[in-house]
């Protein structure tokens, strides 16, 4: 299980995807940083098919943690080479273009 969370804003949908298990946490190394602290990660737990349905109709992401970027390779809205890693934990974050 991941956990969605939309944020709308300006008519734009902006979805935040996270492994259950890293919520709560922060990651740094170097000059980049992983905060999952607050509330902009903080969703519902959603089936992987269920946070599939919601990542392909969002206009941006964040994803973060295995399972979620997996799942984002998985359903296309980003590519493993797009993907970066703060103390091993994988992130990444995509503009979706609708056409």
């Amino acid at each position: 299980m991941v956990l969605v969370k939309v944020h709308k804003r300006e008519g734009k949908i902006l979805v935040a995807v996270c492994d259950a298990d890293l919520i709560g946490r922060s990651f740094e190394e170097g000059q980049h940083q992983l905060d999952l602290t607050g509330d902009f990660y903080k969703g519902e737990e959603k089936t992987d098919a269920e946070a599939g349905d919601i990542i392909r109709n969002a206009d941006h992401v964040n994803l973060v943690g295995e399972k979620s970027v997996s799942l984002g390779i998985q359903e296309e809205v980003i590519e493993e080479s797009n993907v970066q890693r703060v103390q091993g934990i994988p992130h990444a974050q995509a503009a979706i273009v609708h056409g």
